[in-house]
């Protein structure tokens, strides 16, 4: 069995940046493609972000344009979400998910999830 926590979350201004966290435990990180995901009050999961079990492979959402990064630190079992240049709509609830098989942008193909942790982008 696999957990995932998020942290990293908060209240941010317009044109800020946060940087969230997905810590693993139960199994090795190496061995899972992890995704991020979001969802704001009312609106169904969208895909974010999907990094795979290596770090070799990054896949992003079209709505990101170039302002997030997804990084991967196997050695300290977390999995980082770098977020520039934030907007009003980026307010939802980021929740990293993992999977030991599929990499991509389908939430239903992950078999882990955690948590999720608020991000709030308000002046």
């Amino acid at each position: 069995q696999v957990q995932l926590v998020e942290s990293g979350g908060g209240l941010v201004q317009p044109g800020g940046s946060l940087r969230l966290s997905c810590a693993a435990s139960g199994r090795t990180l190496s061995s899972l493609n992890i995704g991020w995901f979001r969802q704001a009050p009312g609106a169904e999961r969208e895909f974010v972000a999907a990094i795979s079990w290596s770090g070799g492979t990054t896949y992003y959402g079209d709505f990101v344009k170039g302002r997030f990064i997804s990084t991967r630190d196997n050695a300290k079992n977390t999995v980082f979400l770098q977020m520039n240049s934030l907007k009003l709509e980026d307010t939802a609830v980021y929740y990293c998910a993992a999977s030991t098989r599929y990499y991509g942008s389908s939430a239903r193909n992950y078999d882990y999830w955690g948590q999720g942790t608020q991000v709030t982008v308000s002046s």
